[in-house]
C-alpha cells in the first residue's frame, strides 16, 4: 500500500512516468535516473523540483559534501523519497485526527 501512495505522490509531484506495480527499488533507480538526467541537461528545473518537493537544501548540501564520492542523483533521489513519505505520513495523521473531530471524540477549536 505505501508503494502505491508512493508511486503516486512521485508521479504527481515530479511529472514522472512510473508504472504501476514497481518495486520500491526500481521507484528509487527511476527517479535518481531521472534527476541524473537534470544534473547534466536542466540544472535550473532539478533546482525548481528540489524546492517544489520541499527538500531541506541545507541537508541536501550536507549529505552530498559528506559523500562526494557518490552517486548525487542517488542521495537526491533518496531525499525526494524521505520527504514524499514525510508528507503522506502528515497526511494521513491530518485525515485521523480530522475524523475524530468529526466523530465529537475531541475538542473542537
Amino acid at each position: 500500500m505505501e508503494n502505491e501512495v508512493l508511486l503516486a505522490t512521485l508521479k504527481n509531484a515530479l511529472q514522472i512516468d512510473i508504472i504501476e506495480k514497481i518495486s520500491f527499488e526500481n521507484i528509487k533507480a527511476t527517479l535518481a535516473n531521472r534527476i541524473d538526467h537534470l544534473i547534466h541537461n536542466n540544472f535550473d528545473e532539478l533546482i525548481n523540483l528540489l524546492y517544489k518537493v520541499d527538500v531541506n537544501e541545507n541537508k541536501l548540501k550536507k549529505l552530498l559534501k559528506e559523500n562526494a564520492d557518490a552517486d548525487a542523483a542517488g542521495i537526491i533521489a533518496d531525499l525526494i523519497i524521505e520527504r514524499q513519505l514525510q508528507k503522506i505520513e502528515t497526511r494521513s495523521e491530518f485525515r485521523a485526527a480530522n475524523k475524530k473531530d468529526e466523530n465529537g471524540d475531541e475538542e473542537k477549536w
